[in-house]
This record gives structure tokens, C-alpha cells and sequence, in this order.
């Protein structure tokens, strides 16, 4: 715990002072927002605007994870600073897991940044009406969103350019996920793929505390699709580190 939650905090701090994560946390989420608040008032207003408010929230969260998140063994291993953390003398799950649920993290910003605007921008009255499962179902979609990036940057540690795939990713999982498209106006066939993806179900979860439902099956949902991604994830990178070994080597040849 010592490990994951110093790593969090330093990879934190790190991303903080990032030109580029600060520029792609701050503008990105907004911008999509804006044309998100503007096509829904044009087309309805009223509970749809509620709807996407929250939808372009977590929005925020998953874009500061996806291409972050695809690239970031590939980071160290630019830095020259893979092997050394491989080699450390803790398990290195826990040093890489801290990496993604920092970058979930940052996403938080661009959740409140685009509350705040949606309320005062363009006149969104807001529901909180159940703020403690509210707060609890943000920290689920925070934690779960981080664990799928963990299973993003395991999985794409071969490819010279993991950040284009965790890239690509961006934009088919916020559409799926129900972020701003309801799911029932999507084919039957999408729903499946939306279950098996933590974002769905921490969307939801906000969206039921905040107008009163009940959304402590969705929290509960959200972290053991979290928990999955990260046993997959394991195994996925015992089969990464082992291949490594054989070969004698992390770099890519």
C-alpha cells in the first residue's frame, strides 16, 4: 500500500507539471463539453443537458487516461527507466498501477471544470440529490477508469505506438459507455460491449446518486469490472516480464 500510494502521489505531482497532460486535461475535456452543452440545448434542453453534464464529466476522466494510459510502459522505456523499475524489488503491478489511476485521477479537474461550466456557462440546474453516494460513485469510476488503463498499458507494450492505439480508443468507448449517446439509441449489439466496460457503469452510478436513485449496484458493478481488468492485467504482464527474461531484454527489436 506504501508503494502504490507513494507512486500515485508522485505520478500526480509529475503530470501536474506537464505541459502536455495539463494542456490535453484542461482544453480537451472542455472543448468537447462546449459542443456537447450546445447540441443538446439546441435539440431539447432541460434533462438532457442534465445528461450530458454528467456524461461530459467522466468524459474528462477516460480521455485523460486512454492515451496516457496506452503509452505509458512505452514512456519509460523512452526514458530509459523500465528496466530499473522491472527490476525493483517490489512486484511491478504496483509501480504501474499508480501510473493509470494517476492519470484517472487528473481527469477530476476536467470533471469539475465541466460541471462548473454547465451550471454557470449555460444555466444547467444540476441535481446532487444523494452527495455521499455521489462522492463514492466518482471515486469507483476514478479507480475502475485507472485499472483499465492498467489493462491498456500492459496489453500495448509491444507496439512502437501504443499511444495511437490507447488513442484510438478515446472516442469508440465514451460512444459505447453512454457518456453523451443513450444507450438505447444505439444498435442491440452495442450493449453487450457496454457491460464489459467500467466507464458504463460508473457513469451510471454518478448520474442515479445525483438524481436520487439508487446507485450502489452500479458502484459495485463499476469496481469488479475494475478488479477484473486488474487480475487480466497481471497476467498479462507476468507473460510480458516472462517473455523479457527469455529474451534478456525490455526494448523493443
Amino acid at each position: 500500500m506504501r508503494v502504490l500510494w507513494r507512486g500515485f502521489a508522485l505520478h500526480l505531482k509529475m503530470m501536474m507539471r506537464s505541459s502536455f497532460d495539463g494542456l490535453l486535461g484542461v482544453l480537451w475535456p472542455l472543448f468537447f463539453a462546449t459542443i456537447a452543452f450546445l447540441m443538446f440545448r439546441a435539440g431539447g434542453g432541460g434533462e438532457a443537458l442534465v445528461f450530458a453534464s454528467f456524461g461530459a464529466a467522466v468524459m474528462g476522466i477516460w480521455s485523460s487516461t486512454s492515451t496516457s494510459a496506452g503509452s505509458a510502459m512505452q514512456r519509460e522505456r523512452w526514458h530509459g527507466t523500465l528496466e530499473l523499475l522491472v527490476s525493483a524489488p517490489v512486484h511491478f503491478s504496483t509501480v504501474l498501477l499508480p501510473v493509470t489511476v494517476a492519470m484517472s485521477a487528473m481527469g477530476l479537474y476536467s470533471m469539475i471544470a465541466t460541471l462548473l461550466l454547465s451550471r454557470f456557462l449555460f444555466g444547467v440546474d444540476l441535481p446532487f440529490e444523494h452527495p455521499v453516494s455521489f462522492a463514492v460513485a466518482v471515486v469507483a469510476t476514478v479507480v475502475s477508469i485507472g485499472a483499465m488503463g492498467f489493462l491498456l498499458a500492459v496489453s500495448f507494450v509491444r507496439y512502437r505506438t501504443a499511444w495511437a492505439l490507447g488513442n484510438l480508443l478515446e472516442y469508440p468507448v465514451w460512444l459505447i459507455a453512454g457518456f453523451l449517446v443513450p444507450l438505447a439509441l444505439l444498435p442491440g449489439w452495442v450493449r453487450p460491449l457496454s457491460w464489459v466496460l467500467a466507464p458504463t457503469w460508473g457513469v451510471d452510478a454518478i448520474r442515479e446518486a445525483a438524481s436520487g436513485g439508487g446507485a450502489w449496484p452500479e458502484i459495485a458493478l463499476a469496481l469488479t469490472l475494475g478488479a477484473a481488468y486488474l487480475a487480466v492485467a497481471i497476467a498479462v504482464l507476468e507473460t510480458v516480464l516472462a517473455s523479457a527474461r527469455r529474451a534478456g531484454s525490455l526494448a523493443l527489436a
